[in-house]
């Protein structure tokens, strides 16, 4: 089955990814990690490509743009 992304385009998404889509690094605590796998991006979906789909987000201050591809996603939350 198909989805028609365009309806949903400058709703907010929370996409659960397939696989691993990057670290952030942070300061080793206790038996934590120093860095964590980004599994989920979250934004709005402000274009729909045939191959993915384009969030914008803020973080810190600024605005930040990712593609997520259809291959990698597995389920979306649409808000």
């Amino acid at each position: 089955m198909k989805i028609d992304w365009n309806e949903f385009l400058n709703k907010q998404v929370n996409i659960i990814m397939k696989e691993n889509y990057g670290v952030v690094y942070g300061i080793k605590k206790d038996d934590e990690p120093a860095f964590y796998e980004i599994v989920f991006k979250t934004g709005n979906l402000i274009k729909v490509f045939d191959d993915g789909l384009l969030l914008e987000s803020v973080r810190d201050g600024k605005i930040y743009k990712s593609f997520i591809p259809h291959d990698s996603i597995k389920s979306v939350d649409i808000f």
